[in-house]
Order: C-alpha cells, then sequence, then structure tokens
C-alpha cells in the first residue's frame, strides 16, 4: 500500500467509510470524487487529498505521520522506503540511567553503517544518521532503542518512527524478533547462537581483553538486526495490503 491510497487521515473518515470506499473502486486519490461522500466529508477529504499530494511531492513524511492514525504509518512505508532508515542498538543492559550503549547500525540505502562506543559513537553522529531519513524502522524501538538512545546521547529522536512490532502482532507474528525472523525464513549467517545477553558478553569480552573478533562478531550481529529489518518490513507491508486489499 502507498499512502495514496489512503483516506483515514482526514476528519469524518474512519475505518469502515475508508473500506466502503475502497470496496466501490475508490482505491486511490486519483479515484476520488467529493461526490462519493456527503458534502462536508467529500469537501474535506478533496482538501486533504490537494494537501497531500503538496507534502508527497516535498517528501514530507512528518506530515503523514501526524494525520495518520495511530498505528497506520506502515501505509507510508513504499513512499519513503529508498530513504527510510533501519536501526537498532545493542547495550550493556536494558536501564539507561545505569547501562551504555555499545554499538548502533543504520542500513538505509542498502549500506549498513555500525557505529562503536569509544571510536565514532557519538552523538554527533547518531544525530546525523537519523536526521538524514526520511522514515526510520526498528523493532520495539519505541520502547527501547529510541528512548535510549535519547537518554545516552541527550537528543531527540522525532523523525517518523515505524516499529514494526505493532503492524507484525497485526498478522500473528508474534514474540521477539529473532523469533519471526525464524517463522519467516530470514537468516543470520555466521552470527547463529548470538542473541541480546551474548552481544553483552562480546562488548564486555572486547573492553577487558581488547578482543577484536569478540567486537566484528557484535557489530556483525547488530547490523544483521538492521538489515533483516528492511526484509521484515517488505513482508509485513506487503501482507497487511494484502488484508486491506482483499482479492487485488
Amino acid at each position: 500500500m502507498r499512502v495514496e491510497n489512503s483516506f483515514i487521515a482526514v476528519d469524518g473518515v474512519g475505518e469502515r467509510t475508508e473500506r466502503s470506499l475502497w470496496a466501490d473502486g475508490v482505491r486511490h486519490w486519483d479515484d476520488f470524487d467529493p461526490d462519493h461522500l456527503g458534502e462536508k466529508t467529500g469537501r474535506a477529504v478533496d482538501d486533504y487529498i490537494a494537501a497531500a499530494r503538496e507534502r508527497l511531492a516535498a517528501g514530507d513524511a512528518d506530515f503523514f505521520a501526524e494525520t495518520l492514525p495511530d498505528g497506520e504509518l506502515w501505509r507510508t512505508y513504499e513512499n519513503f522506503a529508498e530513504n527510510a532508515c533501519f536501526f537498532d542498538i545493542e547495550t550493556t543492559g536494558l536501564d539507561a540511567a545505569t547501562n551504555d550503549v555499545t554499538t548502533v547500525s543504520f542500513h538505509r540505502g542498502g549500506e549498513t553503517t555500525t557505529l562503536v562506543r569509544g571510536d565514532d559513537l557519538t552523538a554527533a553522529n547518531v544525530r546525523a544518521e537519523l536526521d538524514a531519513a526520511d522514515l526510520l524502522v526498528s523493532f520495539n524501538g519505541k520502547r527501547f532503542d529510541a528512548p535510549f538512545i535519547e537518554s545516552s546521547f541527550d537528543l531527540d529522536v522525532t523523525t517518523p518512527h515505524l516499529d514494526l512490532m505493532y503492524p507484525c502482532k497485526r498478522l500473528d507474528l508474534t514474540g521477539g524478533l529473532k523469533q519471526i525472523e525464524s517463522e519467516l525464513g530470514l537468516d543470520r549467517e555466521g552470527v547463529e547462537g548470538v542473541d541480546g545477553r551474548e552481544a553483552v558478553r562480546l562488548w564486555h569480552r572486547y573492553e577487558r581483553e581488547n578482543d577484536e573478533a569478540a567486537l566484528d562478531r557484535l557489530v556483525e550481529y547488530n547490523r544483521y538486526d538492521t538489515v533483516n529489518l528492511r526484509a521484515l518490513a517488505e513482508r509485513v507491508t506487503a501482507g497487511l495490503h494484502e488484508r486491506a486489499f482483499p482479492g487485488e
């Protein structure tokens, strides 16, 4: 689904009205005529489409993050996928007040950048990666990664943020990221068996013993988190599209 298929961002248009429009063949902004709805709502939709076309042409993902209902940001994925940033952090623990971020990986445009604590993991570099993206994509990042980054680097994560954990649940894909990857057949060649606890051990081994092999394994594990997020995003948004447009 692309955002041009959506009408639910308009006040007065709920899920039932949108599905009714789709059922009547109004599946794209181009298909809409104000006569499809009552005068007030039809005019509101027409006005929204005009504004949305302008904001989409300008690459303004914030507009859609602000106008779409909670849980519907996935509809923008296809529009902004080219400059979406898939990100994930590794830490020494779960509490940002007492633990550190060890690595952060960002995957965008087919390239992956990993920042490492004590080297290039700085607030300025994190900020630059976040600001370069139109859309952030994570798994459980709204509850964990983004708040941890904000606390650790004293910055605000303001880029529109698609947390795939929630649309996964709508497709009955539950559990952690690794469990869902396994269910979908997404591999992690070379870092099989590494999990969050092992990631902490790898960091401590690197820190105590200057074990570069441990760091390399940690970085590879972290990078897989972001690369596989792209594959997961494509699977999930396609699945939700099929539910929205049955039979298409």
